[in-house]
């Protein structure tokens, strides 16, 4: 089996060719502390105020592999798929030339936006790992969610963290095209719980066609980091569960857990 750890998540492409319609409910916490976003240490924050974790442990391919989720560890009937299945997942609605219309500050805002779409489709929102990375993905139904513990020592996760957090503003509504189909994407915040030294996430929409088919893609992203380390899922296709914020809370914890020398509860409901 050839593996390409840095591939972080590919979602939905045997819904789309089937032009299946997908949709995403939200997975945030109207208020809770535990779904809200915790000031201080925020993306938009955290350069100033970086936080390093306790546990000193490096992150290698064998402890990666350990700190994945599990299916006890995400809600519903999620079912785990092979590596190499879960590698070949991608989206072909989220390719296209970005409008630079629709932007004031048309070329800085159109290559953000671009890159926002590049990094979801070529799996790599944090950029490409710089250590140890393992991957798992889970299916149900038409819906796929994609995990994945990596090590980024080399780089740096937070400047990636800064960015996704102006996503929203700078990306907010604009228009792609491919082959001459239109599809308009929306950007915004979602809620994460407070875990982790620094998380952002992100709901991208796109509406539009592929194949002359009419189709809604909504992908939910997040991303946690611990130190030098971090966690990302993507999920898309969700039917109104809380399964990301389920996988980041219930993943930092494995992560950290690991990180300390410590083996991850088998039993889920013991980290809280």
């Amino acid at each position: 089996m050839t593996r390409r750890p840095y591939r972080l998540v590919r979602v939905l492409s045997s819904a789309l060719a089937a032009g299946t319609l997908l949709a995403t409910a939200a997975c945030s916490d109207d208020g809770g502390t535990d779904g809200s976003r915790v000031s201080g240490v925020t993306a938009s924050q955290a350069a100033g105020q970086r936080q390093t974790p306790s546990p000193t442990t490096t992150l290698t391919t064998d402890r990666a592999r350990t700190a994945l989720i599990t299916e006890a560890d995400i809600e519903d009937d999620w079912t785990q798929v092979q590596d190499t299945e879960a590698e070949n997942w991608h989206d072909s609605l989220l390719i296209g030339r970005v409008d630079v219309s629709d932007f004031l500050t048309a070329k800085a805002r159109a290559a953000d936006c671009r890159r926002l779409l590049d990094s979801l489709f070529d799996d790599d929102p944090l950029g490409r790992p710089s250590g140890a990375s393992e991957l798992r993905g889970f299916e149900q139904g038409d819906s796929r969610l994609l995990y994945q513990v990596a090590s980024y020592q080399r780089t740096d996760p937070q400047d990636s963290l800064n960015w996704m957090a102006n996503l929203p503003e700078k990306c907010d509504q604009f228009t792609v095209t491919d082959g001459g189909e239109q599809r308009t994407v929306q950007v915004v915040e979602t809620s994460l719980p407070g875990v982790g030294d620094a998380r952002e996430g992100l709901r991208v929409t796109v509406r539009g066609t592929t194949g002359g088919t009419e189709a809604t893609l909504t992908l939910d992203a997040a991303a946690v980091r611990v130190g030098d380390d971090a966690i990302t899922v993507a999920a898309g296709g969700l039917d109104g569960d809380d399964s990301v914020e389920q996988a980041v809370r219930l993943g930092t914890q494995r992560l950290k857990d690991v990180l300390a020398g410590k083996t991850p509860s088998p039993n889920p409901g013991e980290v809280q």
